[in-house]
């Protein structure tokens, strides 16, 4: 080669790496702004992927293990529910991120079974997460258990509970403490007979009977000092078991958190496009709130109408261990069952979206059972709602439907006009609410290791599938 050759060979090569460079140069500065842009956004909607860590701060103290331990026993042991046939458990299963595995709940009188292939007559609606319930200031589909504070944490203005409870369990230091008197009480998810005796009365029968095993109570007295004393088991030591043992499935450290803290790697570019239309064009977080009283767990926890088809069992009553409402009794009202104001009606509580992804059903009836068919009905509620089809759906849920127009008169102006992304950002927002919101510890076989091989009142745990 001569040496002008050479030089022209080298030139050529300058010129290459030259250009290589000018042509890299925009997708570094693409990607750049991409993870500048969403700092800012995050910024501003106060969200800082450290709730998690605060957890026992605001508690006051440390999370027992000892206490959450003997929780999680109390939790999926049927000796709760006075019908002897399910626990907390078969409604919250932790195959299924500790939500339902069925699109509407089968309580009292199933087959034992935990999965898909559950049977058993229905309830009304499908199981929420207890995942992160720590941080919820409203619990239930119609958000009628709820700290009049706006802070679970914080129980200076109340604990607010339908009746009978009303204001009543106040004085307890969690709003999970409270709640966790409530399940055993409930005809159809535990106590099993029509006509129940006052709450007080279910929960002393309950009670009784953890008292009588003689595991239970020296493990309770390794908790409490008065059991060790040789004092009786209270249901407020019971109710403080399983809260604790709730609290501890705290789950918050998703990619999201982890870029908020700053680790901009954390996320992939699909899912930080997706969280930009989150938060931005897509309008999610107007109601999926990450600010303030939402304490990041992507939730308002205000009540909604969002057009979602009205699922109910078929008309058999062996399907349904419920009334539902309207005059068919293939409706479900909401809120108004609450407030018996009828504006209120086809309102459901904001669905909290942290580790969504776990759940193989959406929306308070289940009619959904993909996540990106759940993403896409809100895009466009109307086209979404009168082009479903329960055919995909169990079998004793696949009948008639209940009415659909006023369902989709009362739908939420923040969805009334539809939202116009391409397929493409689908797929981003897609992976952003699937992936980019989960926590890597919650995998399904880390929380099937939860499940107790064995029950200190000596029953069976349910067959998880």
């Amino acid at each position: 080669m001569t040496l002008r050759s050479l030089g022209r060979a080298l030139a050529a090569l300058t010129a290459f790496l030259v250009l290589t460079l000018v042509l890299a140069r925009p997708a570094r500065a693409k990607g750049s702004s991409v993870d500048e842009r969403l700092a800012k956004v995050l910024a501003r909607h106060g969200f800082t992927g450290e709730i998690e860590s605060t957890l026992e701060s605001r508690l006051g103290r440390k999370l027992d293990k000892k206490l959450a331990k003997l929780g999680r026993d109390l939790f999926f042991d049927s000796l709760l529910g006075l019908n002897d046939d399910n626990s907390c458990s078969g409604c919250h299963a932790p195959t299924a991120g500790f939500a339902d595995t069925q699109s509407i709940a089968i309580g009292i009188d199933s087959n034992g079974v935990v999965g898909p292939h559950r049977t058993g007559p229905r309830n009304q609606r499908r199981t929420p997460t207890i995942i992160n319930t720590a941080f919820y200031p409203a619990l239930m589909w119609n958000s009628r258990f709820f700290a009049v504070s706006g802070d679970p944490f914080d129980n200076s203005r109340g604990f607010s509970f339908t009746a009978p409870e009303g204001t009543s369990l106040s004085s307890l230091p969690h709003l999970l403490n409270a709640q966790a008197f409530i399940p055993p009480t409930e005809v159809a998810e535990m106590t099993g007979y029509e006509g129940p005796p006052s709450h007080d009365v279910v929960r002393e029968e309950v009670t009784e009977r953890v008292n009588d095993v003689k595991a239970y109570r020296k493990r309770f007295a390794k908790s409490f000092q008065a059991v060790k004393r040789g004092d009786d088991i209270t249901y407020e030591m019971i109710a403080a078991a399983i809260a604790e043992f709730e609290m501890s499935l705290t789950f918050a450290d998703a990619p999201i958190d982890r870029f908020a803290r700053g680790r901009r790697h954390a996320m992939t570019l699909e899912q930080k496009r997706g969280a930009l239309l989150f938060f931005g064009e897509a309008g999610c977080v107007r109601c999926h709130a990450v600010s303030g009283e939402s304490n990041e767990m992507f939730s308002d926890f205000q009540q909604h109408a969002i057009g979602v088809p009205q699922i109910a069992p078929t008309d058999d009553p062996a399907h349904s261990n419920v009334v539902f409402d309207g005059p068919n009794a293939d409706e479900d009202f909401g809120l108004e069952q609450v407030t018996g104001d009828p504006a209120d009606r086809y309102k459901f509580r904001t669905s909290p979206l942290r580790n969504v992804a776990l759940q193989p059903t959406f929306f308070h009836n289940g009619s959904f059972t993909s996540l990106e068919g759940a993403i896409r009905h809100h895009l466009d509620v109307y086209t979404s709602a009168t082009e479903y089809t329960n055919k995909h759906l169990d079998r004793d849920l696949r009948g008639e439907m209940g009415p659909l127009a006023p369902v989709l008169a009362a739908v939420d102006p923040l969805l009334q006009e539809p939202i116009d992304l391409t397929e493409e950002e689908i797929s981003w927002l897609c992976a952003f609410v699937g992936e980019a919101l989960l926590d890597p510890r919650a995998t399904p076989k880390r929380l099937e290791a939860l499940i107790p091989e064995e029950l200190p009142s000596g029953r069976e745990v349910h067959r998880f599938e």
